[in-house]
């Protein structure tokens, strides 16, 4: 186990330990309360339930979400996942339709409460200089430096005069402790308010925001188990380096503080995220796999700022590729370097590691959120805020409708942002007994998770050897499944030279789009090399894939682009099969995973175009296909 911290982080730990929190003991009123409530529980389920939930949201306490005009607090997004109404910065209320089972807020950690107290009469930071700047009254050309509408260059000068502090130090130079340990404190408080055992779970979290030198994201998000957390989060302005948060995460965990990392937006890393390296160049060795697997064994596949599980560039024989890339590093116009960016490029380089070296830092799990600066994440493409407040909170704003005003040429003007890129995804889904903080965080450490970009797709996933043909039609097919396997997440070791057989499961959300059809992807060494493959393994309306090209033929669904109805009678509602993998070789190491597709449907942007009453944008998609991912298996020879 690595103890200890590397350069700036060995000065901190010190004080990092110094300040954690200790709950105090209950009271005997606090246990005849939650001895009630727990007698009112359903049981727990021991084939697990389906959950989903949310584990990337900002509030006010973010310094971008303040710039953005986000006023709501951690309190405000614990009621809109619960299902409340809440206000969006432009004055639109926002509500989800069907209530959320957990969820995390996961404010920056730098800089955390600061903007805030700077915009407070009486707070020690009102009168720094800096914050004066900040403070600059709407107003100018409505059109202003990104063609958007409202207060627009009021936001860019803030947001870009902030990053100018934090780059210079003038930031950093401020006694900035008691708003980041207020803030802290009110996110705490809001968790431990609205955790409700049974019904609905909030985690303690945040996000540890650091970047490489050229600008490649390498965010992670901080989930803790329980109640018992730090004093203050350890953040970018302790140090940049993963592995110094991966050894503060040991450090907790040695004194009983449990906690496990999310990196999210790799897509944008400019190739660092899974970089075959550390953050300082070394040679990747088995320490730095056990100590990133023991610290962060779930990513982040998808969300606003783009999909993460694979590139058309890194996978030129998957039609499905190309899904809500964004192509940029982000908050830049730098492009970012797929290799060392997706998921799946990963997976099987871990295997190839493990083939070679005898480690893998990549066994990962998978899960979705949205990374809304709203407090409010709103995963459905009809229902659609995007994610950075007044800033795109608006059809104009983000791109998808035509300025006022149109260019010399007399053609429609967008909004020059790149928001038309982003997405309306994604949600967690996590197998688990029960909706309980010790429960559904179980699930996470066993990898048995998976990401949707919005739908709420039930999705199983298992492997075995004992398992026999037709068992996927019995109603019995999860016990057996759970007797005679392997769920998602899980290695499978090998059993001589027999081949395993795969269960698949999927349903579809009763408020989206029919299934049409459950694809394993599958990444292998052979000879030393890397491979990939994916296999349509059951189609919708009774088809078969073709033994050839193990593709599904079009089931021809439709979307009426005049009011985004959408095939009612094509698709299924429920899909499964028990499949053999045709070119299983026992002697070669093996990932697989499971990608759901539903029938198409509009993509957010046709819808505001269709509420405006105008014309969708010619450059973007009208339509796109939701998808879940699971969590892998991993076949060990």
């Amino acid at each position: 186990m690595q103890s200890g911290f590397k350069r700036s982080g060995s000065l901190l730990l010190p004080l990092l330990l110094a300040v954690l929190g200790c709950p105090s003991a209950p009271s005997a009123e606090d246990g005849a309360i939650a001895e009630e409530a727990a007698s009112n529980r359903a049981a727990p389920n021991p084939l697990r339930n389906a959950y989903f939930g949310e584990l990337h949201v900002h509030t006010r306490h973010s310094f971008d979400a303040y710039i953005f005009e986000v006023r709501a607090n951690p309190d405000d997004a614990y009621r809109f996942a619960k299902g409340e109404a809440i206000q969006h910065a432009t004055g639109q209320t926002m509500q989800l339709r069907t209530p959320l089972d957990f969820q995390a807020v996961t404010d920056h950690a730098f800089y955390l409460g600061m903007l805030p107290a700077m915009d407070t009469p009486g707070d020690p930071l009102y009168d720094a200089q800096i914050a004066e700047e900040l403070r600059v009254e709407p107003g100018g050309d409505p059109k202003g430096e990104d063609l958007g509408v409202g207060p627009r260059p009021r936001l860019r000068a803030s947001l870009r005069r902030a990053f100018q502090a934090m780059g210079s130090g003038e930031l950093a130079a401020l006694d900035g402790e008691p708003a980041k340990l207020s803030a802290w404190q009110d996110i705490i408080d809001a968790a431990e308010k609205h955790n409700d055992p049974g019904r609905f779970t909030t985690f303690i979290g945040y996000e540890f925001t650091s970047s490489s030198d050229d600008r490649g994201n390498l965010h992670r998000n901080v989930i803790f188990r329980g109640s018992e957390v730090p004093g203050r989060p350890f953040a970018r302005t302790d140090s940049r380096d993963p592995e110094d948060l991966w050894a503060w995460m040991d450090e907790l965990r040695d004194k009983g503080i449990e906690a496990l990392a999310i990196p999210h937006n790799s897509n944008g890393s400019n190739g660092q995220m899974f970089r075959l390296a550390t953050f300082e160049g070394a040679p990747l060795n088995a320490d730095y796999a056990e100590t990133r697997m023991r610290n962060e064994p779930l990513v982040e596949v998808s969300q606003v700022k783009g999909t993460s599980e694979t590139h058309p560039l890194l996978s030129p024989n998957d039609e499905w590729a190309d899904f809500e890339i964004f192509p940029f590093r982000i908050a830049t116009r730098l492009y970012s370097e797929p290799s060392g960016s997706y998921v799946r490029e990963a997976f099987v380089n871990g295997l190839v590691l493990e083939e070679t070296q005898g480690f893998n830092p990549f066994r990962f799990g998978l899960v979705a959120a949205t990374d809304s600066h709203n407090a409010a994440g709103t995963p459905e493409e009809d229902n659609y805020y995007s994610k950075a407040g007044d800033r795109d909170g608006l059809p104009q704003r983000r791109g998808s409708v035509p300025l006022d005003e149109p260019d010399e040429d007399g053609q429609p003007q967008y909004s020059q942002g790149y928001f038309h890129l982003w997405g309306a995804s994604g949600l967690t889904g996590a197998w688990a007994e029960e909706n309980t903080r010790e429960a559904i965080y179980d699930a996470f450490r066993r990898k048995e998770t998976y990401g949707t970009t919005g739908p709420r797709i039930q999705l199983r996933f298992f492997a075995g050897y004992e398992f026999e043909p037709g068992m996927a039609q019995v109603d019995d097919m999860i016990t057996r499944a759970y007797q005679g396997g392997v769920p998602m997440g899980s290695d499978l070791g090998a059993e001589g030279d027999r081949a395993p057989r795969f269960l698949v499961w999927a349903a579809r959300d009763a408020n989206s789009a029919p299934l049409e059809r459950l694809q394993i992807v599958k990444g292998w060494v052979e000879g030393g090399e890397a491979r990939e493959q994916v296999y349509d393994v059951a189609c919708s309306d009774s088809g078969e894939p073709d033994p050839v090209s193990h593709r599904c033929g079009d089931n021809e669904a439709e979307v009426d682009l005049d009011d985004c109805s959408f095939s009612q009678d094509k698709g299924d509602a429920e899909l499964a099969t028990l499949w053999s993998d045709p070119s299983f070789d026992s002697s070669q190491r093996a990932v697989y995973y499971v990608r759901v597709l539903e029938n198409p449907t509009c993509r957010w942007s046709t819808w505001d175009a269709l509420r405006a009453g105008v014309a969708s944008r010619p450059d973007l998609p009208t339509t796109i296909q939701e998808r879940a991912y699971s969590s892998p298996i991993w076949f060990v020879p």
